[in-house]
């Protein structure tokens, strides 16, 4: 770490402005609210762990490096936009800190940028511990509120930004029927599809020696030939093409999914309005809020992946939106992460010291009690994460 005294006069100068003042005002009880989405996004993904087999297999083959947001280290984060973000997202951050801080008084020791291997993942800064523990109840609450907050501001205006630029994207007409295949949304355990290693992400080409085009293709070949042996032909995420051999049961119900498989055809314009329709916001509390696909994960459902993104143009930004749309993406990603896990009540993270001094801070009872109920809330809260470590592993 570089500590240095730079930014210093900036956060003086932006703390006397109104905007600060009111912002440090405004968000001063809404730690609680960005904790409560943070906690439901948990329970929904341990909820979704324990009763979906597919996702708990994809989880085991990505391993435990896919749940850190270090790039280089989880192999789901390119490293340029990662680390561009990561940057920008916790000088945001700390920048939050900083200014409120400044704004009532309590000073700021110095800022400074923290390194890894002499490659810049972010920056700090060091505030006054004194003059924090003196600073009341509210006070300290706007003060720590203010980094989460300014990273999920960022995250919001990210993803809007992406909207509109995806709302400029046109699929460029071709004149020749690209044979995609049909691509694999999901796979019912057991299934006919199960048995012979079809995963999600993988595209039929062929079946029965007939192209796989779309729903009503896969649908009709099927039924035509229940009770008999035949060859389908797949490729796996990476292009990977297999060939092997299916058998439809006689009795199988030609009036029911066959297969056991949801498929959608590789179609640019499907591609697109899927896309648009992951921004739209209808509460459940296992979505709290809207949650895109990882461009790395999910590239044929992406229009601006490297699979998808040659398929389209840009009114505005032309063949450069990807770069764009990706910075914008990975902007939002880490904003928004990062902004949840510093709120959750883990006593060396934002919320948990807030939490902690406000647990604290009740009158009348003995003060190590206090501060073992404070332990135990961050212990219960690490477990919790812990379990989703180790969800994917159990064995049911």
């Amino acid at each position: 770490m570089l500590h240095t005294p730079f930014g210093l006069k900036f956060f003086d100068y932006i703390a006397k402005t109104r905007i600060a003042k009111a912002y440090a005002r405004a968000n001063t009880y809404l730690m609680p609210v960005i904790t409560a989405i943070a906690i439901l996004l948990i329970i929904g993904g341990i909820s979704t762990l324990v009763t979906n087999v597919s996702l708990r297999e994809d989880v085991r083959a990505i391993g435990p490096r896919g749940n850190f947001l270090i790039p280089i280290l989880n192999p789901l984060l390119p490293i340029t936009y990662t680390l561009v973000a990561l940057v920008i997202s916790v000088f945001i951050h700390e920048a939050g800190h900083g200014i409120v801080a400044r704004v009532y008084g309590i000073k700021v020791e110095s800022t400074g940028i923290a390194f890894v291997l002499f490659v810049p993942i972010g920056a700090f800064v060091n505030l006054d511990k004194t003059g924090l523990e003196k600073a009341t109840l509210k006070e300290k609450s706007a003060v720590l509120t203010a980094g989460p907050l300014n990273n999920m501001i960022l995250a919001a205006v990210s993803m809007a930004l992406l909207f509109i630029l995806i709302s400029t994207l046109t699929p460029i007409p071709t004149q020749d029927t690209e044979k995609n295949g049909l691509q694999i949304i999901s796979v019912t355990d057991g299934s006919l599809a199960d048995n012979i290693g079809l995963t999600r992400g993988s595209s039929i080409l062929t079946i029965a020696q007939t192209e796989v085009r779309s729903q009503e293709d896969l649908s009709r070949v099927l039924r035509s030939n229940i009770g008999k042996q035949f060859q389908i032909v797949w490729t796996d995420r990476e292009g990977k093409q297999t060939t092997d051999t299916l058998s439809i049961p006689a009795d199988a119900d030609p009036t029911k999914p066959i297969l056991g498989i949801v498929a959608l055809p590789i179609d640019p314009n499907v591609t697109l309005e899927l896309y648009k329709s992951q921004f739209a916001f209808t509460f459940d509390i296992n979505r709290p809020v809207p949650m895109l696909p990882l461009p790395t994960l999910s590239g044929q459902f992406i229009p601006f992946s490297d699979t998808m993104a040659p398929k389209y143009n840009s009114s505005i930004f032309g063949p450069t939106f990807p770069i764009i749309a990706n910075t914008l993406f990975w902007l939002w990603f880490i904003n928004f992460n990062l902004g949840i896990f510093n709120a959750l009540p883990i006593a060396f993270l934002d919320g948990g010291q807030l939490y902690g001094s406000l647990i604290e801070s009740r009158s009348g009872i003995d003060k190590n009690r206090l501060k073992q109920i404070s332990s135990a809330v961050s212990i219960i809260m690490v477990i919790i994460i812990i379990m989703t470590f180790i969800l994917p592993y159990a064995p049911f």
